[in-house]
């Protein structure tokens, strides 16, 4: 099965959020999907190991925040490559509560919804919500999957529902095959951002993650 088929699929990037107790919590997702539009009601679809699921099931209510391709790139290393368990992700970050929830100021806008129903999967509980509030921003346009893995270069957090597995991910065998010039390249080992040239500046720092060099690791391709 070619799992990069996938990668076709039409997809967003987003900051889900919840509370815990009196505490902000959130997590990268990129599997939402309107419902129906009377009563607006949406769908999303969350790792039962990010501890946000367990929030928003204790809740009963989440927030999503539509990433812009502009929007401050150490969202998505924050947000998608770090756990409400160990982090307080909003510690100096710009946000706003709205209807008792946090929000991404920096994005094209954001939901607010309330769980009516919910779907349990191997991996991961599709949340079913009915839309209580919603804004918009002049912050446009909104991050697709796509521009993360084709201009980020970014990779998927191994909670998302649209992460593939490197083996997955392995050219066919006649790719592998063809020799060519050694070509080298930095990878980020915390959040998979790709530095393309020789050598890294020893001062580089991670433009998702914010991770120095030394988090880096040299391949030659």
């Amino acid at each position: 099965m070619n799992t990069k088929v996938f990668r076709d699929m039409s997809y967003g990037v987003y900051v889900t959020t919840s509370m815990d107790g009196e505490r902000p919590v959130g997590c990268i997702t990129n599997s939402i999907m309107q419902i129906t539009s009377q009563p607006a009601t949406v769908a999303v679809s969350v790792n039962h190991d990010n501890y946000t699921n367990g929030c928003i099931e204790k809740s009963g209510k989440f927030a999503f925040s539509i990433l812009a391709e502009g929007s401050d790139r150490s969202l998505i290393g924050r947000f998608g490559f770090q756990s409400c368990r160990d982090v307080d992700k909003f510690d100096g970050l710009s946000y706003e509560m709205v209807e008792g929830l946090p929000v991404i100021l920096d994005g094209c806008g954001y939901v607010i919804c309330k769980v009516i129903g919910k779907m349990e999967t191997s991996t991961h509980t599709v949340f079913l919500g009915e839309v209580v509030e919603a804004e918009v921003s002049d912050k446009k346009p909104p991050m697709t999957y796509a521009y993360y893995h084709s201009v980020i270069r970014g990779k998927s957090p191994k909670n998302a529902p649209t992460y593939i597995p490197e083996e997955d991910k392995a050219a066919p065998k006649a790719e592998k095959e063809e020799k060519a010039a050694p070509k080298v390249k930095y990878v980020c080992k915390i959040c998979g951002y790709v530095y393309e040239g020789d050598p890294l500046p020893e001062d580089f720092i991670c433009p998702i993650c914010k991770h120095p060099a030394s988090d880096f690791e040299r391949v030659e391709a």
